[in-house]
């Protein structure tokens, strides 16, 4: 929505994306993925991810894994507090996701990170090293060759920004070796009104589109590049929802409850410069497009890169904001009896140095950083890993992106090493590489 301004402290853009597509699923057809639903027991609803990046690498020290008793260079100015939860506590600048510690789990020993930023381990559970020909492809992109979304009308991969998906930022080819035809449908604020027929029926817009067709088989039997399908691919995909309001009226939240947005909180830009409201109604958002047939939804929520001034910025606007969108979130798809069905997961990139620096801010840490997993089904209201008594290193259970990945996919009703994926050297993959289990501690 809007314009996208910003950039990390490597000089790459900051953009805001939120996503309807899937976390690396990888190219399994749509019967297949409904019969996996049948036989975890998915009825009238279906199951869903809510992926919440937060990007430029949290604190997290400051959040979830506070250490009181180290020097101050190290503990920094916040307390921890107690939760519902007996024995867990949290930083003090969360006081409401205190109150619903039950419905949810924290990871405090999350590994994999390569130290840039970059959304890629967060997206796809893998590394950005050493990819197959062509690159491993999008959330949005493998959720496109799923072939469609669980309702009309919901188109499988949605980018609400210029880049989304394989990597946010200087991406060479979002839908990686799944190729043009699973690129992402980017409405931006203006096109919105674009989602619903203006002045035109359906059946004169039939008429246009066997118009296309004709045309389309000439031009298919000269090509053989893969463009012609690609365009097939997103005129299917513009004709369902033109022909359909279910997209637009998700995204419209003024159809939502007044109370309800005011419990989400709006307003927070998390640092773009062009003062538009987008952060905090993005949880809401996503709520209502899993509830409308999404299967996956990632959304960015802030800038973390604090290099300098960090407990200001903390304090100040990221904390109290993801306190309340995240206890938001978590509340509703509980009150409204999804919790079972949709999964949520926050992380960022990376974690932040132990040693305060002379600015007052952390500095990047690939060897360790936290995540917060909600809803799914699963066990909640404890605490996965530790670090050691500086924050800065694995003291026990490290947990992997890929790991996090096989839950996720178990979630769903999907095997994360039988499932595969074939790339452009015909060679398959698993949807998460093999040596990366499924959490035992949450299923």
């Amino acid at each position: 929505f809007g314009r996208h301004e910003g950039r990390f402290c490597d000089g790459v853009s900051r953009r805001s994306f939120l996503c309807v597509g899937a976390l690396g699923m990888g190219g399994l057809a749509l019967p297949q993925l409904l019969e996996a639903e049948a036989r975890a027991g998915v009825g009238k609803s279906h199951k869903a991810i809510i992926n919440i990046f937060l990007a430029g690498g949290p604190p997290h020290q400051d959040m979830f894994d506070l250490k009181p008793d180290a020097p101050r260079e190290i503990r920094g100015e916040f307390r921890p507090i107690k939760t519902k939860v007996p024995g867990m506590e949290i930083g003090e600048l969360f006081p409401m996701l205190a109150q619903c510690a039950d419905k949810f789990t924290i990871i405090r020993s999350m590994v994999g990170a390569t130290g840039g930023h970059d959304a890629f381990q967060c997206q796809t559970g893998r590394s950005i090293r050493n990819q197959p020909a062509g690159g491993w492809p999008s959330m949005g992109a493998v959720m496109s060759k799923l072939q469609g979304s669980v309702v009309p009308g919901i188109p499988a991969f949605v980018g609400l920004s210029p880049v989304c998906g394989h990597r946010p930022w200087g991406d060479p080819g979002p839908s990686g070796f799944l190729g043009h035809a699973h690129a992402a449908f980017k409405p931006n604020k203006e096109g919105k009104a674009d989602m619903t027929l203006n002045e035109i029926t359906p059946g004169r817009l039939d008429e246009r589109r066997s118009l296309l067709t004709a045309f389309d088989h000439f031009r298919r039997d000269v090509d053989n590049s893969g463009v012609i399908d690609g365009l097939d691919a997103f005129q299917q995909r513009a004709l369902g929802m033109l022909t359909s309001s279910k997209l637009a009226e998700a995204l419209d939240l003024s159809q939502e409850d007044p109370k309800v947005r005011e419990r989400y909180g709006k307003g927070f830009t998390g640092n773009y410069g062009d003062g538009a409201p987008r952060n905090l109604e993005h949880f809401l958002m996503a709520r209502r497009l899993v509830e409308a047939g999404a299967r996956v939804v990632t959304l960015n929520f802030g800038r973390w890169d604090f290099h300098s001034d960090n407990f200001n910025e903390a304090k100040n606007t990221h904390l109290p904001y993801f306190d309340q969108g995240m206890s938001a979130l978590v509340e509703d798809l509980h009150a409204r009896g999804m919790d079972k069905d949709v999964a949520v997961v926050a992380w960022g990139e990376f974690g932040r140095t132990p040693t305060i620096n002379k600015d007052a801010g952390r500095d990047h840490w690939p060897r360790v950083g936290g995540g917060l997993l909600a809803g799914g089904g699963f066990r909640t209201g404890q605490i996965i890993g530790a670090t050691d008594r500086l924050g800065g290193e694995i003291a026990e259970r490290g947990v992997h992106f890929g790991e996090v990945f096989a839950t996720l996919y178990k979630h769903l009703g999907l095997d994360p090493h039988e499932a595969t994926f074939t790339d452009l050297a015909g060679r398959p993959h698993p949807l998460v590489d093999y040596q990366h289990e499924v959490m035992k501690e949450l299923v």
